[in-house]
């Protein structure tokens, strides 16, 4: 890949949300299903491409989250963050994406493990990362194993009241 991984800069907020946005359509639509329409409008208001929005822009603006960008060509076309929680020596790997024009090509495995690499460079002992169980996070489960994690059995309900 031409253009390699590097830290993320402020100039690159709206290139790292666009592709956000891209990269986890096929996964809305995934939970859409599993979590039926009503459930899943509720969970993800006013709509989830403004939620997910929301959620990118805050992890971006965190001065507490160290987030790394890839480009190829001179675009963003992945990125990863991390937060530490220094009291149980334990960082975390809040978002990791990449464009689906970019996917199936190590990228995301990449990134994973510059995270992980920076983890360990900061002193913690472990790492951990989350995502679904359902077939639209199947890519980001094979990622992250590819890199090391092993995953760990979670079931969250959901209920419209």
């Amino acid at each position: 890949m031409a253009g390699g991984i590097r830290q993320y800069d402020a100039k690159d907020r709206a290139d790292v949300v666009r592709l956000s946005i891209r990269a986890w359509t096929p996964v809305h639509d995934s939970m859409r299903e599993l979590m039926g329409g009503q459930v899943f409008d509720l969970h993800h208001q006013p709509d989830w491409r403004t939620k997910q929005t929301k959620d990118v822009e805050a992890v971006l603006a965190d001065e507490g989250t160290m987030v790394w960008v890839a480009e190829r060509g001179g675009a963003v076309v992945g990125f990863a963050a991390v937060t530490l929680h220094p009291d149980e020596q334990m960082g975390e790997l809040t978002m990791v994406a990449v464009d689906p024009d970019d996917q199936n090509r190590g990228l995301g495995t990449e990134l994973t493990n510059v995270a992980t690499e920076w983890m360990r460079q900061m002193g913690m002992t472990h790492a951990a990362i989350s995502t679904g169980g359902d077939a639209g996070h199947a890519a980001a489960r094979r990622t992250y194993e590819k890199a090391g994690y092993r995953p760990f059995p979670s079931v969250v309900y959901f209920k419209a009241l």
